[in-house]
């Protein structure tokens, strides 16, 4: 009985064995394909990527400084870049600027105190335009002349109030109270000039004069020419004529001379030398033509005198 059971251990001892022995086999079994692939960069193309990457590097590095350099350079900052500043208002460009191209503005105007230059090597041209793009103004400055095209051409006063100066097609009107020529040959017009008053400067002499044609002088109330500190003359070639058709001719002075009168002799010269004679008579014939006749005792004008036939 013993022995039975001491074989049925040794026995369920060996199948134990056994069976631990199968189990650890399948679990260490490997698999049929027993080649190992390694995993990564070895060799050449490590070295090329290790390359590449500093090439990399290198690049980023040299424009980042290149574009600070850029940055420092022009002086860029968040109001603007060099002299050039944008602010609510619009562009304020400092110091000297050059345009290579047209340029298009509302509104130019230089910084407080300081004058505004525009110069070229040509001349310099500004343009206004509608909003169909039509030209109506433009404003050269050249070389040798300055041009202006436009409807109406006006200069104000500081304050913008007067007119100073107009021209158009039709009319060229002068508002200052007072207009100066100091040419050396004066003013000439090719047509007629209107105007309230005549001055010459002081100390200078004023003359009208039209060396080709007649001189007219008009005026609905009245022309007058006066001299406060000097003489007043008029002088032609041909005849002098006052004429007024519903007043008179006024002359009113301390004396009133008449020089160079013809003088009155009755019937034809005998050839005879009249006598010295110093005392005259201003004598007129039915012509109105005035001449002197020799004064004595009585009145020696005659309407048969050979000034009155004559005239």
């Amino acid at each position: 009985m013993e022995q039975s059971t001491t074989l049925d251990i040794e026995a369920l001892e060996t199948l134990k064995e056994q069976y631990i022995l199968a189990s650890q086999s399948i679990h260490l079994q490997r698999p049929g394909c027993s080649a190992v692939y390694p995993v990564g960069l070895y060799g050449w193309r490590k070295r090329y990527l290790y390359f590449f990457l500093l090439l990399l590097l290198v690049i980023m590095i040299v424009n980042l400084a290149l574009t600070i350099w850029i940055i420092k350079v022009v002086n860029f900052s968040v109001e603007g870049m060099g002299p050039l500043r944008v602010n609510r208002e619009g562009i304020r460009l400092e110091g000297i600027s050059e345009f290579l191209r047209p340029l298009y503005v509302k509104e130019l105007q230089s910084r407080r105190d300081n004058s505004l230059s525009l110069r070229s090597e040509r001349n310099v041209t500004v343009n206004a335009r509608n909003d169909q793009g039509q030209l109506t103004g433009q404003l050269t400055v050249g070389s040798e002349a300055v041009e202006a095209q436009c409807q109406r051409l006006e200069v104000r006063s500081r304050d913008g109030q007067k007119v100073l100066f107009s021209a158009t097609e039709e009319v060229v009107s002068i508002g200052t109270e007072k207009f100066t020529l100091t040419g050396s040959e004066g003013a000439v017009f090719g047509h007629s000039v209107e105007t309230p008053q005549i001055q010459a400067e002081a100390s200078k002499d004023l003359r009208l004069e039209s060396p080709t044609r007649t001189l007219t002088m008009e005026a609905p109330r009245g022309v007058e020419v006066s001299s406060a500190q000097g003489n007043l003359k008029a002088s032609c070639r041909k005849d002098l004529q006052l004429q007024s058709t519903e007043g008179e001719i006024y002359l009113d002075a301390s004396s009133v001379r008449l020089g160079s009168l013809p003088l009155g002799v009755h019937g034809p010269s005998s050839g005879q030398t009249p006598p010295k004679q110093s005392v005259y008579e201003v004598c007129v014939c039915p012509s109105g033509k005035v001449y002197l006749s020799a004064a004595e005792s009585g009145s020696t004008c005659q309407a048969m005198s050979n000034i009155c036939l004559w005239s």
